[in-house]
């Protein structure tokens, strides 16, 4: 497989130096991790769930989960799950499900990340596939990406 071209164009046209990877089927952002040779701490995942019926895509390293009942409180939100397959699905077209990249291409879905996610120097994260992944500065990911910052997970 390859990097889907919307991602590398849209990494592009925001001026994001990246450099794609390719690796065995991972389904897990810890596989990933392990595939690539890159500690659970820099490999983002993506975790989508719903907030009182409208869907936020949560960002967080693979090596730590989300705590939804503190979510529920920093939202402010009475109904939080997390979303099926057939809504991950529906939501992100051209993304296989489980492997949505940390990105704010879909209107209306925002992006928040956990501040354990806010780290110097590299991040790796699925790239649409469970066998392509992309690897960009932190700092040049948080600048076109812009997500919600809190504190929602803990260690896994």
């Amino acid at each position: 497989m390859t990097t889907p071209l919307w991602i590398k164009k849209m990494l592009e046209q925001r001026g994001v130096p990246y450099r794609e990877s390719h690796h065995a089927e991972a389904v897990t952002a810890q596989e990933v991790a392990q595939h690539e040779h890159v500690t659970g701490h820099r490999v983002v995942k993506v975790v989508v769930a719903v907030a009182d019926g409208k869907p936020i895509e949560l960002v967080l390293p693979a090596a730590r989960k989300v705590d939804l009942d503190r979510l529920r409180t920093l939202m402010g939100v009475h109904d939080l799950r997390l979303a099926s397959e057939a809504e991950m699905a529906s939501m992100f077209p051209g993304c296989e499900v489980g492997a949505v990249p940390p990105l704010d291409n879909w209107p209306g879905i925002p992006v928040i990340m956990d501040r354990s996610m806010d780290v110097k120097g590299e991040i790796l994260f699925q790239a649409g596939t469970h066998e392509d992944a992309v690897r960009v500065r932190f700092d040049d990911w948080f600048r076109v990406v812009h997500p919600r910052v809190e504190e929602f997970s803990t260690l896994a």
